[in-house]
């Protein structure tokens, strides 16, 4: 994986400039996910995170997530599981409110550093897709305009747990999918791998390196980018050792977003060179709830077939 792009963004701000934003964009074009390090959110922050989502696994989910494998008779599975995840999960809601202080089981220390983790991924988030504009050619700040909808974005953050499991060969520790949203940052494990990504009909490693943020690119970016930039079909491997530790916090068009693609990006002597569909965000995601482990491309199509009662007005400011 000596290919995979990791971007110091610290380069960003000097005479690499160039050269890393050039690095951003090909791994948008051609990988859908990337690896920021040297990024503006502290290791401090970062490690006390993962200790506090470790201790709360341990405490809280491990003797559930036990229970679980053994009510549905997963150790003793002989063939083939293909309708259950070898994972541990919990979401908490950021935006448009947020649910964390609702959140059953969570210490209060645990509930402030996921509070403050949310802010500096939010902040994270819309700086890069600000960078993605000026790749694109887009105005600064055309993608948060764009997911923005009337009370600004979507933001969740999922938290996993993947413990080792028996018979990997057999279940998925997350099954194939691409992302429904916007922009994804996940915060995985340094220790234990699992992650891994579809290029050119191969699944390769995401590596795990300690700090870094792992970015990856959503079907809505797709649409708007019309498909200039593409969402990539990832899973999680389940392993026989260790527990890995994954958070992904996902910056989303808010529900009643309208999505379609950049009128900048369509080429306009062409019309037909318009493929993506326009639609409601809540209403995609309606449909992705029922076909998430399935192809993305009739997701697509589906929504075409609905596209014309879609009102395709200004996008809204924030």
């Amino acid at each position: 994986m000596e290919n995979f792009p990791i971007v110091n963004m610290e380069k960003l701000n000097g005479n690499e400039r160039n050269v890393t934003m050039e690095k951003i964009k090909d791994a948008c074009e051609n990988w859908g996910f990337f690896e920021v390090v040297k990024h503006p959110i502290s290791t401090e922050l970062l490690d006390t995170v993962e200790r506090v989502t470790k201790e709360h696994y341990k405490k809280c989910m491990e003797q559930k997530f036990k229970e679980m494998v053994v009510m549905k008779g997963l150790e003793n599975a002989e063939s083939e599981i293909s309708d259950i995840d070898w994972e541990s999960t919990f979401f908490l809601r950021h935006r448009p409110t947020s649910n964390i202080a609702e959140v059953p089981d969570l210490s209060d220390e645990y509930r402030k550093v996921m509070k403050e983790f949310a802010g500096e991924l939010e902040k994270l988030a819309e700086q890069l897709l600000d960078l993605l504009c000026e790749n694109l050619g887009l105005e600064k700040g055309y993608l948060k305009k764009a997911f923005y909808g009337a009370n600004g974005p979507t933001f969740g953050t999922k938290v996993s747990n993947y413990p080792p499991c028996p018979k990997p060969n057999l279940i998925k520790g997350l099954r194939a999918h691409t992302d429904a949203g916007g922009i994804i940052l996940l915060f995985q494990d340094d220790k234990v791998s699992g992650l891994q990504l579809l290029k050119d009909g191969q699944w390769l490693d995401v590596p795990p390196i300690n700090h870094s943020i792992v970015i990856n690119l959503g079907d809505q970016l797709e649409v708007i980018t019309n498909g200039k930039y593409k969402s990539v079909m990832h899973r999680v491997i389940a392993q026989t050792d260790g527990n890995r530790m994954s958070i992904a916090s996902f910056y989303n068009p808010g529900s009643d977003a309208v999505i379609y693609p950049a009128p900048e990006l369509v080429a306009k002597q062409d019309e037909k060179s318009l493929t993506y569909p326009k639609f409601v965000f809540e209403d995609y995601m309606k449909l992705y709830a029922g076909l998430k482990f399935q192809e993305k491309e009739p997701r697509f199509e589906a929504m075409k077939a609905v596209e014309n009662t879609v009102n395709l007005g200004p996008i809204p400011t924030a």
